[in-house]
Parts: structure tokens; sequence; C-alpha cells
């Protein structure tokens, strides 16, 4: 069985116009960059895809657009609604449109209980594609506890899970609860600790901005060549660690703007960085393009 959601899958960020229309055929440039430049696959209709702000009809043209651009064995798209059926919905869409794989979150509409989250992934499941699951709890007040996911892993409803805890101590007692099923970085600025405890994948943000130089990090990260990841990721975890700041839409497209690929404005209700986090954001983008330039 190939695994699809090995590797670096980037979240994509979705190029808007001025006028917070999408570009699709910049969406499908953007994805065919990433690939070229050594990322494995995408990741559509995420958080960092703006998906709450987009009609169904937008959700699916991202998704065959990207579908379409890298083949969709490449394709995981976020299939996160508030409720399990319309959650189901949107996985076998992605089904119809060749896609190899698909990441959820647990129920967004109110606090779940286990119950609760464990019959939405056991909904979404019934789609028959492989289920991701996602966990950042910080988000959605709901926390797929290593014991939870050994519950979904062993019923057969979930094949990995994004961990976006930042607790990089989970990623031991998963591997004990169920050591079949494969952990993914969830947060940029957590890879290297996260590489080191066993990953099989990275859900990544920042390299929308910096494909090549992300992909060699967790390439070297998994690898255990910490003589070549270990500064990479020093010069770049400034940058990194906005992937888990509340802006962190704002700052990955500022830092695609600033990197040469489009990355443009975001739609309400998120507003631009304010002064400060922009300076921030641009420093940090700056000296992280001069390091590679520079081959450190």
């Amino acid at each position: 069985m190939t695994k699809p959601w090995h590797g670096v899958m980037v979240a994509t960020a979705l190029p808007l116009t001025d006028e917070l229309s999408i570009d699709l055929d910049g969406y499908a440039a953007h994805c065919g960059k990433l690939v070229d430049e050594g990322c494995d696959g995408v990741v559509p209709n995420g958080s960092l895809g703006e998906y709450q702000t987009l009609t169904p009809r937008e959700r699916v043209r991202v998704v065959e657009t990207a579908v379409a651009a890298v083949g969709g064995e490449r394709v995981m798209p976020g299939v996160a609604a508030y409720g399990a059926p319309e959650a189901r919905r949107w996985a076998e869409q992605a089904r119809e449109a060749g896609c190899g794989a698909v990441m959820l979150l647990p129920p967004t509409a109110y606090r779940a209980d286990e119950r609760s989250v464990v019959e939405h992934y056991r909904e979404v499941a019934r789609a028959g594609l492989p289920v991701v699951a996602y966990n950042n709890p910080h988000d959605t007040r709901v926390d797929l506890t290593p014991g939870l996911l050994a519950k979904l892993y062993g019923e057969g409803l979930v094949v990995a899970v994004k961990e976006f805890s930042g607790d990089v101590r989970r990623a031991y007692r998963i591997a004990e609860l169920a050591p079949g099923l494969d952990l993914l970085a969830g947060a940029d600025d957590v890879l290297l600790e996260l590489a080191v405890a066993g990953v099989v994948g990275w859900v990544a943000g920042f390299p929308n901005a910096l494909p090549g130089p992300c992909a060699a990090l967790y390439r070297a990260a998994v690898a255990g060549d910490l003589a070549v990841a270990l500064p990479l990721y020093r010069a770049l975890h400034p940058l990194l660690r906005w992937d888990s700041d509340t802006v962190f839409v704002q700052a990955v497209k500022l830092a695609m703007d600033l990197a040469g690929h489009r990355g443009g404005p975001c739609r309400p209700p998120r507003l631009p960085l304010s002064p400060e986090q922009e300076a921030a954001v641009r420093e940090a983008t700056l000296r992280a393009l001069i390091a590679i330039k520079e081959d450190l």
C-alpha cells in the first residue's frame, strides 16, 4: 500500500487576488513548484488554506486544481467540518477527485467528548479513503490524546496523526500505545525534535515560501544527519516558529511574497499583520534567505 501522507506534505496557502478571489492558475503553479523543489505533496483546504472562508464550490475547485497540477496521489485535502456528515461528503469528494488520503480534525462545532470524537472519525472513514487525524487542541479544544489515538487506530479509523499539540514527549507515548500509527510533525518549529522521535512525514507551512530548504531540512532530520539539519534548523527557526502563532496564515503569505511566491492578502476575519508583526516576519524571512544563499 502506498502511503501518500509520508514525506513533506505542504499545507498550502491559497493565493488570492487583491479582490480576494482565488487565483486558481497561480495555485496550480504553486503546487507544481512545491513538488518540483523537493516536497512530496500538498494539503489543500486546511487552516492555512483558509478553508473556513471558502464557499463549497471553491473548496471543490481547490482540490480539483491541486489534483490536476500534481496528481491525486500527492494530494491530501483537509475535510474538516462542523459535523461528521459534511466532513464525510468532503472525503467522498476527495475520493472522487482521485486523492490518496484526507486529513480530518475532530468535531469543531463544540468541545466533543470521546464518544463523539470516535463516531466522527468512524463516519468519515466510511468514505473509503485513508484518514490522517489532525490533533490541534489549541484551536478545536478537543485533544486527541495518545490513548484516544490508540483507540481510533485500533478500530481502523485512522492511519496517521498530524501532531500539533507542541508536546514532543507525546511521540513516544503514541509509539507505545499505537506502534503502527504513523506520526507526522504538525508544527514547523518542533520538526527536528519530532524527527528524532521517529516521524515519517511533515504537514508543513513554511515550505510554501522556502520549499527547497525545508525539504532538505526534513530529509536530513529524518536521516539523523544533524551536521546538516541542525545549522539549517537554527537558521530557519525564527521563521518556523510563526507557524504556531495565531497569525500564521498572514506570516506564511508574507514570507511567500518576500521569497518570490504569490501569497497575497487573506480573507476576513483575518486582518493584515500589525507593523510590529510584519517587521518581525520580514526580518526572519530575509535572514533565512540570506543564510540559505550563503549555504549556512
